[in-house]
């Protein structure tokens, strides 16, 4: 199968639902996501709007990411670590691989990796305030 960039929502739905599916089965994150998220289907549209937002820049996400985060770490009792975060670039990272190439992909990965980090390091330094 030859793979094309990410062109438009249904590129990125397939991207996300294949991805989260790889979350759910995953050792380290599985527990984390399935314990949080009560709707998979409204997670993963709510995601769908973010990543259309980041690749496309079409207004549909309208939430905050840090706060959500430093609350999923909060109901985590605080043990979200950064290797929770590089097992989720390493799949989001295969996922992408898996299904697309091109600069539209290209941009997926970066966007997620800065992300990754900066997240990480606001819940990190919201732990501190706590």
């Amino acid at each position: 199968m030859k793979k094309t960039d990410i062109q438009n929502r249904a590129d990125i739905r397939l991207l996300v639902g294949t991805f989260y599916r790889k979350v759910r089965k995953d050792e380290a994150l599985g527990p984390v996501f399935n314990s949080i998220v009560t709707d998979w289907e409204e997670h993963l549209e709510l995601l769908t709007d973010f990543w259309e937002t980041q690749l496309f820049l079409k207004r549909k996400y309208s939430g905050n990411p840090v706060t959500v985060h430093r609350e999923v770490d909060a109901k985590m009792n605080y043990s979200i670590t950064p290797e929770h975060f590089g097992y989720w670039i390493n799949l989001w990272f295969e996922t992408i691989d898996d299904l697309f190439e091109g600069e539209v992909a290209w941009i997926a990965r970066n966007r997620a990796q800065k992300m990754s980090t900066m997240l990480y390091l606001e819940m990190y330094q919201a732990r501190k305030k706590s």
